[in-house]
């Protein structure tokens, strides 16, 4: 999974919601967005890139908030034994 390209989708997504008057909203719209459409291998990634001080960097602000404040919401669920 390219990382870089997952950072970018996730940049797009969250320059469309940061123009959004309210914040609390634009961050939930966020993460509701990846949540509802990213697979949850990507989901992975983008969480994963979120822990790498190099990767998130190129995060916008808006995308590295969304991402810490609704990680428990953006772990894909486990299938039931």
């Amino acid at each position: 999974m390219d990382v870089d390209n997952l950072i970018e989708m996730a940049n797009r997504i969250g320059e469309f919601f940061d123009s959004m008057p309210d914040r609390a909203e634009a961050v939930d719209s966020v993460a509701d967005h990846i949540r509802r459409f990213w697979e949850p291998r990507m989901r992975l990634a983008i969480l994963a890139a979120l822990d790498d001080p190099e990767a998130s960097a190129a995060m916008e602000p808006i995308v590295r908030e969304a991402l810490d404040l609704h990680r428990a919401d953006l772990q894909p669920k486990t299938a039931p034994a």
